[in-house]
């Protein structure tokens, strides 16, 4: 109860306010901005290959439809380079810098990875664990174990530098690492996918991963610099025991001269620790999309949109978002609140999409009475009809992007209940489910000549107000807004790698 406690205070105490937003610096401190990429000393680099050959992405959602992949360097290489490698560098003004396949807020790149892998020929003739390092696309070997087995399958861990996050967000900064983690392990089930792997997100104590990383070995790190373990995915078929990871010799690099410290971050970071939950499927696949580019060409084009054009969408386009959400089958603990702009065929309005029709009653029972619900087939329900397209601006924090997209929403989860049946962990869980979605839908909304933008800025408690909720059986946790962007000419791009 004590961590639950300990949540439900961050949560509160970061929510922006009209009267106050959540703590922070308020203003960019360049001089201590992170360094986005982390290296170890003294740590072999091992450099990956780079394939221009992918699977058309459609393919991606239908059952059985591409071979499984041998577990390979080359296949190992695919899998990072299309997940959470470099998609572009960018430059303007004098500065560079860089895009990655998996979303992050303010692009800051808090999420690291890790791979315990079997013996690979090309990585190591034992059973290894290494440091996944993007700008130069090469995994630095940090151990060799005594093990010379190779069943097929392999482990990756995701950690957060807290830090990376904080140095702009302050105290809200916690929130983006568990979205950004969740985008991450959305890349990484997305990149699997193209290689017919399956992703399985494995029930372990996040202090075994860390023990499994040398994560819990502080004088490796700067003591404001260290890694949350957030969670261990298990890839391909095969059993695969989890190895003891002896002291490492190699530090990580310091990514700031000098750090504000944030003491709530540690207070939220230590209560969400514990055995990470197996949340129930959605169990419900999505309909497969029409034939369209190659998933690569897809994954390196994604973007964050600065700006939205103010252009409408077909119902067509707006369904196969919807629908796309339903890939992500780890996330049935999160609804949709749509702000409808301009969809073609659709009234402009307030709308809610079920994704768990389980939970059906119970939003209709917490939520304003007054409110239609009235059916738009395959859970789409029309609240309110009526323009939200400056209610919409208001509440994400006066951003006009969520007013000029042909429409955003709200990731409302099952917030109470996710709190009881896990304890605190769960906080972090909903997170995840909600990044996972987020980087789905970024991927579709590129595959329709789309472009998407994650929110994480905005008034939570005014929009549960609009929506009438009187407690926190349901809380929004991520924000969204997909349109048509403008791009900004003035900057130029170049390939990752």
């Amino acid at each position: 109860m004590k961590n639950i406690t300990t949540a439900l205070m961050y949560h509160d105490r970061t929510k922006h306010r009209h009267e106050r937003y959540a703590a922070s610096l308020g203003y960019m401190d360049w001089a201590t901005q992170p360094n986005p990429f982390r290296r170890y000393d003294n740590a072999p680099l091992i450099p990956l290959t780079h394939s221009e050959h992918t699977p058309h992405y459609h393919l991606l959602f239908q059952p059985n439809s591409l071979p499984v992949a041998p577990l390979c360097i080359e296949s190992l290489s695919q899998l990072l380079r299309y997940s959470l490698g470099l998609a572009a560098w960018k430059s303007q003004g004098g500065s560079r810098w860089a895009l990655r396949c998996n979303a992050s807020s303010g692009n800051l790149q808090p999420t690291e990875c890790y791979l315990i892998a079997p013996r690979i020929e090309g990585l190591s003739p034992k059973k290894t664990l290494s440091h996944y390092a993007p700008r130069e696309h090469a995994l630095e070997l940090l151990h060799t174990y005594d093990d010379t087995s190779n069943d097929g399958s392999f482990m990756v861990a995701l950690s957060s530098i807290i830090w990376r996050e904080a140095w702009k967000y302050g105290e809200r900064s916690w929130r983006y690492c568990q979205l950004d983690a969740g985008h991450a392990y959305g890349a990484i089930k997305t990149s699997a996918a193209m290689l017919g792997w399956k992703c399985e997100l494995v029930s372990v104590e996040t202090k075994e991963i860390a023990a499994l990383c040398g994560l819990d070995q502080l004088e490796r790190f700067n003591s404001s610099e260290y890694e949350s373990p957030d969670m261990l995915i298990k890839i391909a078929t095969g059993s695969f025991p989890l190895p003891h990871t002896p002291n490492l010799l190699s530090h990580a690099n310091t990514l700031s001269p000098s750090h504000h410290e944030w003491p709530i971050l540690e207070i939220i970071d230590d209560a969400t620790q514990g055995l990470y939950p197996l949340t129930v499927s959605l169990n419900s696949p999505r309909t497969i999309p029409p034939p369209t580019k190659s998933a690569g060409e897809i994954i390196l084009k994604r973007r964050s949109a600065q700006a939205m054009d103010g252009s409408s969408i077909t119902q067509e386009q707006f369904r196969q978002l919807l629908d796309a959400s339903k890939f992500c089958d780890e996330t049935s603990s999160v609804h949709f609140i749509l702000f409808v702009h301009r969809v073609e065929g659709l009234e402009s309005g307030l709308y809610a999409f079920v994704r768990q029709l389980d939970e059906l009653e119970s939003l209709k029972n917490t939520m304003e009475e007054s409110f239609l619900w009235k059916a738009c087939n395959n859970g789409l329900y029309v609240l309110r009809r009526g323009d939200y397209r400056a209610i919409s601006q208001r509440i994400s924090c006066n951003q006009e992007i969520a007013k000029e997209g042909a429409f955003s929403f709200a990731m409302l989860t099952s917030f109470a209940s996710a709190l009881e049946k896990y304890g605190a962990i769960g906080y972090k869980n909903l997170y995840h489910q909600c990044g996972t979605i987020g980087q789905m839908l970024y991927l579709e909304a590129t595959s329709l000549g789309l472009s998407a933008t994650g929110i994480g800025c905005f008034l939570d408690d005014e929009f549960h107000s609009l929506l009438g909720l009187r407690d926190q059986q349901f809380q929004s946790l991520y924000h969204f807004t997909i349109g048509r962007a403008i791009v900004d000419m003035r900057i130029t791009t170049e390939s990752g790698y």
